[in-house]
């Protein structure tokens, strides 16, 4: 274990990214709420393609109203992959969703068919195209002593020993983003070297696989309108109701789930702490904080192609895309 307050960095192991190229895919990214999955089935039909989530909640059972997973009438005959594979109180990583979404993405070019990655998760697709590291397992021990003095001291206690020990990481991370600072805390521990280190070696080793990045905007209003509307029909729809069901099932209210910005207030409805109508209101802004957050995450990646759905007609956003879809696979030999 690392003394608490003084630089202890030794040379030790490195995990180095995957040597097996992965096969060409599409991504369809873009802010919740914004209609990628109607686009997407559209898509996936006239090239002939299966939909792979990238998406951080909607790989939990159970939890589909909120997810706002695809119906089995929505899904259209169409595969879908990589959705209700895990527990709600299950741990699940970036780096388990980048094991699964690799094999996944080979066995459906294996069947001659392409991969339409569709979702808002911008650490999920970074996960995928191998740009970030693999880090070892979490150790609980660590975890629960780490958490224990950001309980007593704050999350800044822990990001002033960070800035310590590895300055670069500590200016990336948020003073009181709890969860990566642990993580972070936690690697330098295991390993005995920085994290940005060990990011760099692994960017040294890293080949991009052959994708094509397609991204969807609207104007903010329009877009916040539609996420209120889409927050009033998933109350409508039963999320009360499935939220209730959980919790009657033993799923505690804490579960990392249940933080996410469609259900966190929910669960506070139930517990007695918030009126609906101010759980309500609260989640229609928590998402719409999230999608915000999505665009300035999204627009930190370069090599994404955008398309405005405001100014063109769906129609033509489809056939647009599916232009460059073709174009794609033709200049990466894709079947």
């Amino acid at each position: 274990m690392l003394p608490l307050d003084v630089p202890s960095l030794q040379a030790g192991p490195v995990p180095t990214p995957p040597s097996t190229p992965l096969p060409f895919f599409i991504a369809l990214v873009g802010p919740t709420g914004i209609g990628k999955s109607a686009i997407a089935g559209d898509l996936a039909k006239v090239i002939d393609g299966e939909i792979v989530a990238l998406d951080s909640m909607q790989i939990y059972r159970y939890l589909d109203i909120g997810t706002a997973k695809p119906t089995l009438a929505e899904q259209d005959g169409i595969p879908h992959h990589l959705i209700s594979l895990v527990d709600p109180n299950e741990a699940f990583s970036a780096t388990d969703y980048a094991r699964l979404v690799h094999r996944v993405l080979k066995e459906i070019h294996s069947r001659g068919r392409l991969p339409v990655v569709v979702g808002g998760s911008g650490l999920y697709l970074r996960a995928l195209r191998g740009e970030i590291f693999a880090g070892p397992r979490e150790v609980k021990s660590i975890r629960a002593r780490l958490g224990q003095e950001a309980k007593y001291g704050g999350p800044e206690v822990l990001h002033a020993r960070l800035a310590r020990l590895d300055p670069l990481a500590a200016d990336r991370i948020h003073p009181r983003d709890l969860f990566r600072l642990v993580r972070a805390l936690e690697i330098i521990e295991v390993t005995g070297r920085r994290v940005t280190d060990l990011w760099e070696v692994h960017r040294r080793g890293l080949v991009k696989p052959a994708s094509l990045l397609l991204g969807l905007h609207r104007e903010r209003t329009d877009l916040y309108g539609r996420i209120n509307d889409r927050v009033d029909r998933m109350i409508e729809s039963g999320l009360i109701g499935e939220v209730k069901k959980l919790l009657a099932a033993g799923y505690s209210p804490h579960i990392k789930p249940f933080r996410s910005h469609n259900y966190r207030y929910i669960v506070a409805f139930l517990l007695g702490e918030k009126s609906l109508e101010e759980a309500t209101k609260r989640t229609k802004q928590e998402t719409r904080h999230y999608a915000k957050r999505q665009m300035t995450w999204f627009r930190r990646e370069t090599d994404i192609t955008w398309f405005d759905l405001m100014h063109v007609e769906s129609s033509t956003v489809r056939e647009v895309l599916i232009q460059q879809i073709q174009r794609a696979r033709e200049r990466h030999g894709a079947s």
